[in-house]
């Protein structure tokens, strides 16, 4: 008799994208078989795109780091947990003590958001660590949208997404949630519900310089010119304004600021702003009536609208033309996702707060102001660079790739060298990491339990859900949370041996005396059962809107319940949340923030600027993600992915042939690349996807060795940022190429 191999089914979020699917994952003696949508998730109804199935190349990925490594004498060498947390006590206080905590500057990336331990306690470390230096991924593609929010709603991540299964109008602009599904939008399977609109009558706008995934399902497609979507939208609010279609509905109590915006775009005519964004005036004018007269409508923008130097004023217009048309805060508009635990906007007195404040104090070398805690990405390797008073000197990167994803990365990679230490929290050796002293390797996503923290307050419909560990940790590895832990006890002067639970309980009680005042001892005694991320999510979910509150609510949410509903738990759609979710000064939403009024003043002056010539936009992928997915076999399967799309009237102008290499420049930078002729792409535009050039020595991955690509941010400057969030500007920057060489076919040889 044939002995049946035991099968195990576990259900996991998935950690690759903002989606957040739900997955089914098959498990025979410890290995992963298979893996599927869970066709019972409440929020992702089994949908599953090529990212998912990849799971399983993470999770058994042989450059994945299991074990700490030390660097001496210029290699890597594996070490014990014991000996790394020893090396980091030897060499980082002594340069906390000698130069103060500002020397020690803290990174971390987009892998962060998807683990809910490197979630909640990396600010934990930022805190105990005390430095003004902290940089994230968050200044290189979605600032200007927690700018804007902030300013308008009172909190940075207020952010109204698209209430897409009861819209029937949606006008997009540089997103591509077709490829992404979303972004600052928790979307699985944008296909369906985009077809679902269209079903039922609903109508569907992109607005981008390339004929996208999503483009090319949509009911009409219009080509702009990269950077151009500030005057696009300044075109249409003078519209609304001009044509009295402005409707603020039950709204106008709740909304302060109109006639201050009316004069502000009174020079922003769409036969004025048309030549600058490249699109018809009559087009502006159609787009506008038909947002004003469409039943349940909503505008959403994303990373195209962000990377640009308009980034702050794009990311504003596109909620001021919601409110404008009657389309905020409704069904079938742009609405507030209701979080069930952790979202600043359902804490505290409803409809009113302290708002937001930004430039509390600004960076050493180029005086960018902070936004959210953070400085410019793209200021970190002058940091390091400049001498004088508050240097860096030593650096904390955890699941960050800035060397690859920030501008001109050649130069960050080189000021990393000349870091007195360096701490990576990862589970790569890769082109940020390979410069570290000291590597200590996180867990797998199958190791970990999980809660998004962050997408359930971007989603386009409530939810909660819990996944617990589907394999067990190594022998000795320590969760993720308990490496944040290890790293604050040495910041404090505790040292690497000490007992990491009493930091756990002193912060936890810490952060109780701040918000739960004279309860404080009594939700830390009702919690105490748990310990590090399931702790706090317990009691962000038992004092959250949905929540039991400890008995008070006993048919309410507590970590119990979620991680007992294996499919999850369904919230319901969205709902109106003004006034409730403000959280200005005013109580009001802030339509016209003076700092966007006065920033109006460089579109002004750009109307008779002329319209750049060659420029190069970035682009989505369906099996691609940010640089930390492009080790894995599946998603590396297929054709060539890092092309550079140029139109054809271009390449001929250009000499340029499909399949051919080219050399692409911008002032000093330089990268070459394979390229693809498609009429998808605007004249004058070139697309090269983000997330490429995985060619630097002393990097451990394999796989993307093999077909490394170009890296697109190689090329830029890093010292072009919007000025207001101080993100970088990786979009419509003009650009020179040429050909290098001809194509190459079968039997040739270059």
């Amino acid at each position: 008799m044939i002995e049946q191999k035991q099968e195990t089914v576990h259900h996991r979020i998935c950690p690759f994208c903002e989606a957040c699917c739900g997955l089914e994952i098959t498990v025979t003696e410890g290995r992963v078989k298979r893996i599927r949508g869970h066709a019972a998730d409440v929020f992702s109804g089994g949908y599953l795109c090529p990212k998912g199935v990849a799971l399983k190349d993470l999770h058994e990925d042989p450059d994945r780091l299991r074990q700490p490594l030390i660097k001496r004498e210029g290699r890597f060498v594996e070490a014990s947990w014991d000996e790394a947390f020893a090396e980091i006590e030897r060499r980082l206080p002594p340069i906390i003590a000698k130069h103060g905590p500002d020397a020690v500057a803290l990174t971390f990336g987009n892998p962060v958001v998807h683990k809910a331990g490197l979630m909640l306690y990396t600010p934990r470390l930022g805190r105990a660590l005390g430095s003004k230096n902290v940089f994230s991924a968050s200044t290189l593609d979605q600032m200007p949208k927690h700018l804007s929010s902030g300013l308008m709603f009172g909190d940075f991540l207020s952010i109204p997404v698209p209430d897409i299964e009861r819209a029937n109008f949606l006008l997009m602009l540089g997103a591509n949630p077709m490829v992404s599904n979303g972004s600052l939008w928790t979307v699985p399977n944008f296909r369906d519900k985009a077809k679902a609109l269209r079903a039922r009558g609903g109508r569907l706008i992109v607005v981008d310089p390339r004929r996208t995934e999503t483009a090319k399902t949509a009911d009409q497609h219009i080509f702009i010119r990269p950077g151009g979507d500030v005057f696009l939208l300044l075109g249409m609010v003078h519209t609304l304004f001009a044509e009295k279609l402005v409707r603020l509905n039950r709204l106008a109590p709740h909304v302060v600021g109109v006639e201050a915006l009316q004069q502000a775009v009174a020079a922003f005519a769409p036969e004025r702003t048309s030549a600058r964004c490249g699109i018809p005036a009559e087009t502006i004018r159609t787009l506008a009536r038909s947002l004003a007269a469409a039943e349940r409508a909503t505008v959403y923008g994303r990373i195209g609208t962000c990377t640009q130097e308009y980034g702050t004023l794009c990311s504003w217009l596109i909620d001021v033309l919601n409110i404008l048309t009657g389309h905020f805060d409704e069904p079938g508009g742009a609405m507030f996702p209701k979080a069930a635990a952790f979202q600043a906007n359902t804490m505290g007195k409803p409809g009113v707060g302290k708002g937001i404040v930004t430039g509390r104090r600004k960076s050493r070398v180029s005086g960018a102001p902070e936004v959210l805690g953070e400085f410019p990405a793209s200021c970190l390797a002058e940091e390091i660079e400049t001498p004088g008073d508050g240097q860096i000197k030593a650096l904390i990167s955890v699941s960050s790739n800035p060397a690859l994803s920030s501008p001109n990365g050649a130069r960050l990679g080189a000021a990393l060298d000349k870091l007195d230490f360096m701490v990576s929290v990862d589970v790569y050796l890769n082109e940020t990491t390979r410069h570290a002293d000291v590597i200590l390797p996180g867990t797998s996503p199958l190791e970990d339990s999980h809660y998004d923290v962050a997408f359930s307050q971007l989603s386009y419909r409530n939810h909660a859900r819990y996944s617990a560990p589907v394999m067990p940790c190594a022998a000795g590895q320590p969760e993720e949370w308990q490496i944040l832990l290890r790293l604050i006890g040495i910041v404090q002067g505790k040292g690497a041996a000490a007992d990491i639970n009493q930091i756990d309980d002193e912060l936890l009680a810490e952060d109780l005396r701040r918000t739960a005042g004279a309860r404080a001892d009594e939700l830390f005694k009702a919690v105490s059962h748990r310990r590090g991320m399931e702790r706090l999510l317990d009691l962000g979910l038992r004092t959250g809107p949905y929540g039991d509150q400890f008995g008070a609510s006993p048919e309410g949410l507590n970590l119990d319940k979620v991680a007992a509903a294996e499919t999850g738990v369904d919230l319901g759609p969205l709902g109106p949340r003004v006034p409730e979710v403000l959280r200005t000064p005013s109580g009001k939403i802030e339509l016209a923030p003076q700092m966007l009024i006065d920033d109006l003043m460089r579109p002004a002056a750009d109307l008779a600027r002329t319209a750049p010539g060659l420029v190069i936009v970035g682009r989505r992928q369906t099996h691609c993600g940010n640089s930390w997915m492009s080790n894995l076999p599946i998603l590396a399967k297929g054709a060539a992915q890092c092309t550079a799309l140029v139109n054809p009237a271009d390449a001929l102008r250009l000499g340029l042939e499909d399949g051919s290499r080219a050399r692409i420049a911008h002032g000093n930078n330089m990268i070459e690349v394979n390229v693809e002729i498609t009429d998808e792409m605007m004249p004058g535009v070139i697309s090269l996807p983000h997330g490429w050039g995985h060619d630097q020595p002393g990097s451990r991955l394999e796989v993307a060795a093999l077909n490394p690509g170009a890296n697109l941010n190689a090329l830029m400057d890093e010292n072009r940022r919007d000025p207001l969030s101080g993100n970088a500007v990786l979009s419509g920057v003009e650009v020179q190429m040429q050909a290098v060489s001809k194509p190459v076919f079968a039997g040739q040889t270059r």
